[in-house]
This record gives structure tokens, sequence and C-alpha cells, in this order.
């Protein structure tokens, strides 16, 4: 697999999870699939999910995205389930890592989300929390931002 397939195939992955847990849209999936066929993926049921227009994505998403990651071999991860939250949360790790969101917006929507009850984002939570408090406090918001930052490849990397 080329570096460029290689992309594609973790972006489709990390929109599929993303959209399991309700953090982003269907469409943006099919989008997502449309740049793994740009890239020379090639599968019919990646084609298909393609294919489907914004309004349709909607509904024909819960059946057309099994299929697509089973022929990638990848992972659908059912609505709301542990391991689809466990990926989401590294997905999002993966992008505030790439400057898409900033620690404090990764925490956010991390405790957002998950609260304080998801075992691999508990610190995260807890690190939002403090942002909450940190005019009260001793710490800056640049050591915030680190220990957010360290947590975020913690579980970048976690596999």
């Amino acid at each position: 697999m080329t570096p460029t397939e290689a992309a594609a195939v973790e972006a489709l992955q990390d929109h599929a999870a993303l959209w399991s847990m309700g953090e982003i849209r269907a469409s943006e999936v099919v989008d997502a699939a449309c740049d793994a066929l740009v890239a020379g993926l090639d599968t019919p049921g990646l084609r298909i999910l393609a294919a489907c227009t914004r309004a349709e994505a909607d509904y024909d998403i819960h059946d057309l995205l099994p299929a697509a990651l089973a022929e990638l071999g990848l992972t659908f991860y059912p609505v709301a389930s542990e391991a689809g939250q466990e990926a989401a949360a590294r997905s999002l790790a993966r992008h505030m890592l790439a400057g898409e969101l900033t620690p404090r917006e990764f925490t956010f929507r991390i405790h957002q989300r998950y609260g304080h009850r998801l075992p691999l984002t508990k610190r995260l939570a807890a690190l939002d929390d403090e942002y909450d408090i940190l005019e009260y406090g001793d710490r800056t918001v640049d050591q915030l931002d680190a220990e957010v930052t360290a947590e975020a490849r913690r579980l970048a990397a976690h596999p």
C-alpha cells in the first residue's frame, strides 16, 4: 500500500469512528470515501458509498459503511460502543496533534462527549476541568496545554 493509500485508509477509518460516535455527519464519511477512491483504493462497497449524495448519506450510510470498511479490512464500530468511543477519542487526538483543534477545544469535546466515564479519556476530562479553574490555581495555560498534548500523543499512539 502506498503512503497516499495508507493515509486515505486511516482517514476513512477515523471518519467512520467519528460518525459512529456522532462527532461528524454522514456526508463527511462519504467525502472520505471519495478521497480514498482518488487515492487509489477501489472496492465495490467503497464506490457505492462514495456515490451517495449528501441527502442519501444520512439514510444509506448505516447499510453501506460496514460493507465498505470490511472490504478494506477496516473496523466498523457500532454506534455508541466503547471501542468506537475510544477510536473516536484517538482520532480527535490526532486532529489536535495536526493543529486542527486547540488543546482546550480537544479536552472540551472529549469531556462533553464522554464525561469522566470512559477510562481511556478520564485524564483529559480532568484536564478540561482544570482549564475551568485555571485562574484560581498556580498552573499556566502553557503548562496545561503541554500536559494535554502529551496525553493526546499517548492516545494517538494507543493501538
